[in-house]
């Protein structure tokens, strides 16, 4: 088959409402913009979930075959785990988690105050599930942006504008938060073999002709036999932007085993990944204290 030499178009296959779960024994209140039920659907996402939290929040746990990617939206998260990263992110600033082979991490909110996160769940394809653990602070002030027109493409991976993102991945993972001025658009570009979502954290868009409104997520399919495809976004006239936050990667296309917090292939990885935990391969439980503050 050969490669198109123009852009295709892309479509919205399906819109999602965010389902509100409300408060737990973690968090005081809890949301899921999607969930892995379906994972062929999201693949190579697995779930994306809002938290809301001043404490307990999530205290030492272990995580095995997944990267986890962390978006402060409000408030500060104070972060450890079993590799030696300690420390706070602010609002804007993103953590990139590879737990591969196995770690355990816990994310609290600094001074038991409040933290409000959106944390996505990436999955790794066979081969790269148990790579080394990773963890990479991608800090608000650190990241490229792209401002022109009315647009702002603040980008966490891959390549957009020109610019490329700093975040280091193990599957070809592209994201971006894009905060739109009212009565505006933009041509998003992405690899065409890329499944993204787009996620309308406030406001309003219209994506390839699809209402899409705070709280609503909007899924595009790849595109076959094209290297770049584009999707426009458009708000209405109003009096406030509107900010999407939206990643892609092309599917992995294998089976999906989830356990918790342990993402596989098989039951049998599942149950080889707690066992490991149990067994202290992933190491001991960290004795950290909290961080401390004046």
């Amino acid at each position: 088959m050969h490669t198109q030499e123009h852009t295709a178009r892309r479509t919205v296959a399906r819109v999602h409402n965010k389902l509100h779960l409300g408060p737990d024994a973690q968090v005081d209140d809890k949301s899921m913009w999607f969930t892995p039920q379906v994972p062929a659907l999201t693949d190579p996402f697995l779930a994306l979930a809002d938290d809301l939290f001043s404490m307990p929040g999530f205290e030492w746990h272990p995580h095995r075959g997944l990267e986890t990617v962390t978006l402060v939206l409000d408030g500060v998260l104070e972060h450890g785990d079993s590799i030696g990263n300690a420390g706070t992110l602010a609002t804007g600033d993103i953590q990139w988690m590879t737990a591969g082979r196995g770690i355990i991490h816990r994310e609290l909110a600094f001074r038991n105050e409040r933290a409000h996160v959106l944390q996505l769940w990436v999955n790794l394809p066979a081969e790269k599930k148990m790579v080394d653990t990773r963890y990479q602070d991608l800090l608000a002030a650190n990241r490229p942006v792209v401002d022109r027109d009315g647009a702002r493409i603040d980008i966490v991976s891959g390549t957009a504008g020109g610019l490329t993102g700093p975040a280091l991945t193990h599957w070809p993972i592209s994201g971006s938060v894009i905060t739109l001025e009212p009565g505006r658009s933009l041509d998003h570009v992405l690899p065409g073999r890329d499944r993204a979502f787009f996620t309308v954290l406030s406001g309003a868009v219209t994506i390839a002709g699809r209402s899409v409104a705070a709280g609503q997520t909007a899924w595009s399919d790849p595109v076959p036999d094209t290297d770049l495809s584009v999707i426009g976004l458009r708000t209405a006239d109003g009096d406030a932007p509107s900010v999407i936050m939206t990643f892609s990667g092309p599917p992995i296309r294998q089976p999906v085993a989830l356990g918790g917090p342990m993402v596989m292939n098989s039951q049998a990885e599942i149950h080889q990944a707690f066992l490991d935990f149990q067994t202290g391969k992933f190491g001991a439980i960290p004795r950290q204290a909290r961080l401390q503050y004046r």
